[in-house]
């Protein structure tokens, strides 16, 4: 499965809970804690995660590991991570993505990502990747 998506930065829902605010702020205040390069990781892998759940409704990530296979390159706002690896249930599955974010890390502008097929179990520990 191949999929792209692309958004407008700062385009954001005007409808929010009771107290969405405060944990949107905690969630911000966390990832500028982390070293740019981290941060940008992090956010282009919890995005992969979400668009290959919307892409594929019978997929559930809840882990991903970016550098699986391949180590991933952070090039200022850009990821190239060919040779990651998601997990969906107690399967992995081999995916690659290039994501670029807004300077600062802290939103997505662009994901591009193919999904694998899945890892057989034998090779999961020589790719650090874990069972659920």
């Amino acid at each position: 499965m191949t999929c792209s998506f692309r958004f407008a930065a700062g385009l954001v829902g005007a409808l929010a809970l009771p107290g969405a605010a405060h944990a949107a702020k905690s969630v911000a205040d966390q990832m500028l804690a982390l070293d740019l390069d981290t941060r940008i990781e992090q956010r282009c892998n919890a995005r992969a995660m979400g668009e290959i759940s919307r892409a594929d409704r019978a997929m559930r990530p809840d882990e991903l590991v970016a550098y699986a296979f391949k180590d991933s390159e952070v090039k200022g706002d850009v990821v190239h991570a060919p040779g990651a690896a998601v997990r969906s249930g107690n399967a992995w599955y081999r995916l690659s993505y290039v994501c670029r974010t807004t300077p600062d890390g802290l939103d997505v502008l662009s994901l591009s990502f193919t999904l694998g097929a899945e890892i057989p179990r034998s090779e999961w520990e020589d790719h650090q990747l874990v069972p659920q």
